[in-house]
């Protein structure tokens, strides 16, 4: 026997023994220790929960710090930090114009004078142009609350970011990629969040959550930042996707057409961002062959179908014009082509599932029929 394993057996000895003479008179050993069991078990659940609480504190401080070097233009990588070109100290006011039009939120309560800044060293050591950037808890609902936080952060950094680039104030954010980690954890966090909601989703829907996926795909369309969320996230954005699909498609309730309403337009909006469109279209375009196949192989022996999946399937349809339509207009048909497995198969089935569909599902085969016209159109541009 190791040593190892002889320890383990010695200190399970010396547990069962401790156990046994410290017991109650009016409870046995086994009573005892799973009572003590219970107990220990409890303080864990209390201890994960305090341990969640302090990585969500921990996060949020890396944020607020994050946005605070991009406000001082503070980028270290080994070398002298790139400081904002600007000569002369903003006023207040002209500085809390500027983090406005960057789309950060500033109450009243958060305009500070520089006066009031110095009375709190602790806050922070840089100098800065700006003032601290706090990011505010808004009223929210229940589900919401968690990640308020962390939409507010990555909207105002996606504002400063803009801000920054632009030609009245010039920053080199060529060494923004060594805070990376914090702004994916935070995207993590946030689609986390959005595959809780959407999986129940409750009437009536607040616009939080079009607009926390507006903030997504906004996100990764950023050419600066879309590899770093990629890497960490896009297991999680496959999963979201498949979440929004399975919402549209299983949903069987009477009222359920303003919830697919609503979840199709956060899949329109999430389909906005050029980098994530095309996958979005293959899972759509996946589900329209996988039930075509079905309908076909019910036609034939004449048996009865899932209506509920044939009604919900419309949504889908309506999704896939929208996203078809906005890569057509963005001249982005060239990234489609023929090597997309899904829209290969569909294309080559076409006609032969119109012909063999048209007389006992007319209206499918009528949506069939133009979303082949859009496909087609897409190719055709791609040709030319």
């Amino acid at each position: 026997m190791d040593d190892q394993a002889w320890y383990l057996r010695t200190s399970k000895l010396a547990l069962a023994l401790a156990i046994i003479h410290s017991k109650p008179a009016d409870k046995s050993s086994r009573e005892y220790a799973e009572h003590l069991a219970r107990t220990v078990s409890g303080q864990e659940s209390k201890w994960r929960a305090k341990v969640k609480a302090l990585e969500a504190e921990v996060l949020q401080l890396r944020q607020k710090q994050l946005l605070s070097r991009i406000c001082s233009g503070s980028f270290e990588s080994g070398g002298p930090s790139s400081q904002l070109q600007a000569q002369e100290p903003r006023s207040s006011e002209n500085t809390s114009t500027l983090l406005e039009d960057s789309g950060c939120v500033l109450s009243n309560d958060q305009r500070t004078e520089p006066s009031e800044m110095t009375e709190h060293p602790g806050e922070s050591c840089i100098s800065t142009p700006f003032p601290p950037l706090s990011i505010v808890n808004r009223p929210c609902a229940p589900l919401e609350k968690p990640l308020s936080s962390h939409m507010q952060f990555l909207q105002h950094l996606l504002g400063l970011k803009t801000l920054t680039e632009s030609e009245s104030l010039k920053t080199d954010l060529s060494h923004f990629e060594n805070a990376s980690s914090t702004v994916s954890d935070s995207v993590f966090q946030l689609l986390d969040g959005l595959i809780t909601f959407y999986r129940e989703p409750k009437l009536p829907c607040s616009s939080f959550w079009i607009e926390a996926v507006d903030t997504l795909a906004r996100l990764i369309g950023d050419r600066n930042l879309s590899n770093h969320i990629l890497k960490k996230c896009s297991k999680k954005l496959e999963e979201f996707e498949k979440t929004l699909l399975q919402v549209i498609l299983s949903n069987n309730r009477i009222n359920r057409f303003q919830v697919q309403h609503y979840v199709s337009q956060s899949l329109v909006t999430l389909g906005s961002c050029s980098l994530l469109r095309k996958s979005i279209i293959s899972l759509l375009l996946s589900e329209v062959n996988s039930f075509a196949d079905d309908l076909g192989a019910i036609n034939q022996v004449q048996a009865s179908y899932d209506v509920t999946r044939y009604e919900n399937i419309f949504s889908v349809f309506c999704v896939l014009e929208q996203l078809l339509q906005k890569e057509t207009e963005e001249g982005n048909a060239s990234g489609m082509g023929h090597e997309d497995q899904e829209i290969k198969k569909f294309l080559q089935k076409h006609d032969e599932t119109i012909l063999q569909l048209s007389d006992a599902f007319p209206l499918f085969t009528f949506y069939l029929w133009r979303l082949g016209t859009l496909l087609n159109s897409v190719e055709i541009g791609t040709v030319k």
